[in-house]
């Protein structure tokens, strides 16, 4: 199961710092101590597809020290409104940079091909690492831009915000992203947690949303990760919101991916927390659950560029990708990607930017 965490660096329910969601800190690394930009440098990931030359991961093993060097500085320093830029490369490549998980990947080729197609120069640095390090690579001048989710990215700039909606969240982004960075189009496209049950179990206790959860939780098995034990929105949060303590929690290790759907579907947990853009969801019919109070906040997919990279002409390419692409489509790349089929994360960007007429 290749791992597609979305997430970034998040706030725990007592006010802890947790990388752990999006490479930072995760498997073996769990947890060493040090900041998350110095644990994930770029070239460094297990996950994804590593498609550059052992030169490449030693260049971007360098630009990743100066990387997290960056971020260390900025996060001494505080992010927003602070011009920490390095110099621009002025070479005319647009280089889109991904995370380490398959999803980013796939965005960021569908953003190159789009541009490609457009008569602009791009390439793509791919599976970079955890949010610290793209972000790092960005300010220090070797990435001109990379998918991120909106949510996650908002809470990264600024960790004290309770933004939870779609546009509160677009609002709070472009009053803290540092000078020199920008926000374009968020698309419709969104990947979250969500807490998710088989029809069975949606029949038996008439569930539809968190809010029938919390009058049947003592009743039911809730597995998920084992760091959603102390997330703002995990069980923290479902207890806030919606009342829900479950009779037991199971931690399941691995990213919501086959071991969590196989429990669920297995009847030996009745509600998981899944990724909405996970393909099992629809293969199997489960039933997400809705969450009116918005405890998982929202996770549109947003390009953050580097504003002296990306010229007008190119920033309109990408929010036509970003108002084009839907949740759906994401289902159905990661499902053509890490699924049976196992086109390349080129060959997906390419055959979506070709049927969307890009």
């Amino acid at each position: 199961m290749l791992d597609r965490r979305p997430g970034g660096a998040r706030l725990l329910a007592n006010g802890r710092f947790d990388a752990s969601r999006g490479g930072a800190c995760t498997g073996y690394r769990r947890c060493s101590g040090l900041h998350p930009a110095l644990v994930d440098l770029p070239g460094l990931g297990e996950r994804g597809i590593m498609r550059h030359s052992h030169a490449t991961t030693s260049r971007r093993r360098a630009l990743g020290l100066a990387a997290a060097a960056s971020v260390l500085t900025m996060t001494g320093c505080g992010l927003s409104g602070e011009n920490a830029l390095g110099p621009a490369k002025g070479r005319g490549t647009i280089v889109v940079g991904s995370a380490d998980f398959v999803e980013s990947q796939i965005i960021a080729e569908i953003y190159a091909a789009a541009l490609n197609n457009a008569g602009h120069k791009a390439e793509t640095d791919p599976a970079i690492g955890a949010r610290e390090a793209y972000i790092g690579a960005i300010q220090q001048g070797s990435v001109s831009l990379v998918p991120d989710y909106s949510g996650n990215l908002l809470q990264y700039f600024d960790a004290k915000s309770t933004a939870s909606t779609a546009e509160d969240i677009m609002a709070g982004l472009k009053s803290v992203v540092p000078q020199g960075l920008e926000v374009m189009e968020a698309s419709p496209a969104e990947d979250k947690d969500a807490l998710v049950v088989t029809q069975s179990t949606a029949k038996k206790y008439g569930l539809s949303s968190l809010t029938d959860l919390g009058s049947v939780c003592s009743n039911i098995t809730l597995a998920g990760p084992p760091e959603f034990q102390e997330r703002a929105y995990g069980l923290p949060g479902l207890k806030d919101k919606y009342g829900c303590v479950p009779q037991k929690f199971s931690p399941i290790n691995d990213a919501g991916g086959p071991l969590t759907v196989k429990a669920l579907l297995d009847d030996q947990v009745q509600v998981a927390d899944i990724f909405t853009t996970t393909p099992a969801i629809e293969k199997n019919h489960l039933v997400v659950l809705d969450d009116p109070k918005n405890n998982f906040i929202a996770q549109q997919v947003i390009p953050l560029i580097r504003s002296d990279q990306v010229p007008e002409a190119a920033r309109e390419v990408i929010n036509k990708v970003s108002r084009t692409l839907t949740t759906q489509d994401l289902i159905h790349l990661n499902d053509r990607v890490s699924g049976d089929e196992k086109v390349s994360t080129v060959q997906a960007a390419q055959d979506w930017t070709s049927g969307k007429g890009m």
